[in-house]
C-alpha cells in the first residue's frame, strides 16, 4: 500500500511540473515562433502577399548590400578579436585570487553594462570628439573603439567566470614536468578556458554585426553595418527587403552556432595537458 502511495504521489508531482513549461511554451511560440514565420513569410512575398524570389535576387545581385555584409563581418571579426586580446589576460588576472581577493576589481569592469546602452554610446562619442577621434575625419577607428568600449564586458566576464574553474593541480603538474610559460599557457590554460572563450565570442561577433546605434552615431552615418540596413529597411517600409536580411542574419546565427559547439565538443575530447 505504501508503494502504490508514493506511486501516486510521484506521478502527481511529475503531473503538476509538466505544467511549469506551459508559460515558457507560450512566450516561446508568441516571440519566436510567430516572428520568425512573419520573417519568412514577407522574405518571399511582394507587397500584396504573392510569392517570390525578388528579395533574395534583389540582395544578391546588388552590391551595396552584399557590401554591407562584408564590412559587419569584418567589423565583428575586429571587434572581437581585439577584445579577447585585451579581456583574456584581464580575466586572467581578475580570477587570480592572489591579486583580487574580492570582487570590486570584477564590478568595475562590469559596470559599465549596468549604464544604458545609448548613453554609453553618447559619452564615447563626446570623449573621442574631446580628444580629436571625431567620427567625421575617423569613422572606422572611432567606431571600432566603440564597439570595443560596449562589448569588452561581455568578453571578460565568461572569461572570468570560467578561469576561475580553472584546474590549478594541472597547471602545476605541467610546471613539474618542465614545461615553460608557453608551453603552461597553450597545452593547459587554453584548453581549459575555451568555454569562455566560445561563450565571448558569441557574445561579441553577432551582437556587433546586428548593431546599428554605435555606428550611426560615432561614425556620423558614414559607417553602415548590416543592422543598420535592416533598420533602414524596415523604416521606408520595404518590410520585403528587410525580413530578407534578417533571415539572413538569422541563417548566420545558426551556422555560428553550429560551428561553435562543433569546435567546443572536438575540444572537450581533445583536451589535455600535452
Amino acid at each position: 500500500m505504501k508503494s502504490i502511495k508514493r506511486q501516486r504521489k510521484l506521478q502527481y508531482f511529475s503531473f503538476k511540473r509538466k505544467y511549469l513549461g506551459i508559460p515558457y511554451g507560450i512566450f516561446l511560440f508568441l516571440f519566436i515562433i510567430i516572428p520568425i514565420f512573419l520573417i519568412i513569410f514577407y522574405a518571399f512575398t511582394d507587397g500584396d502577399g504573392n510569392f517570390t524570389f525578388d528579395a533574395l535576387v534583389g540582395f544578391f545581385t546588388t552590391w551595396t548590400k552584399i557590401n554591407v555584409l562584408f564590412v559587419s563581418v569584418f567589423v565583428a571579426l575586429q571587434t572581437t578579436i581585439i577584445c579577447l586580446l585585451i579581456g583574456y589576460p584581464l580575466a586572467y588576472f581578475l580570477a587570480d585570487k592572489k591579486v583580487n581577493k574580492n570582487a570590486v576589481l570584477v564590478t568595475l569592469f562590469i559596470a559599465p553594462m549596468w549604464i544604458n546602452f545609448v548613453l554609453r554610446t553618447g559619452a564615447t562619442r563626446d570623449l573621442l570628439t574631446w580628444i580629436g577621434i571625431n567620427g567625421g575625419d575617423y569613422p572606422h577607428l572611432a567606431t571600432l573603439i566603440g564597439m570595443v568600449y560596449n562589448y569588452l564586458p561581455f568578453v571578460i566576464l565568461p572569461l572570468y567566470t570560467t578561469m576561475l574553474k580553472l584546474d590549478q593541480s594541472q597547471i602545476e603538474a605541467a610546471s613539474d614536468l618542465g614545461a615553460n610559460h608557453f608551453q603552461v599557457f597553450f597545452k593547459s590554460i587554453l584548453p581549459q578556458s575555451y568555454p569562455g572563450i566560445i561563450s565571448a565570442v558569441m557574445m561579441t561577433f553577432m551582437p556587433t554585426m546586428s548593431s546599428y546605434v554605435i555606428s550611426d552615431v560615432l561614425s556620423e552615418g558614414k559607417i553602415t553595418l548590416f543592422g543598420n540596413y535592416i533598420y533602414l529597411n524596415f523604416s521606408l517600409n520595404a518590410w520585403n527587403d528587410g525580413s530578407f536580411m534578417a533571415l539572413i542574419m538569422l541563417a548566420i546565427v545558426g551556422i555560428s552556432m553550429f560551428l561553435t559547439r562543433k569546435s567546443e565538443k572536438k575540444a572537450a575530447k581533445g583536451s589535455s595537458i600535452w
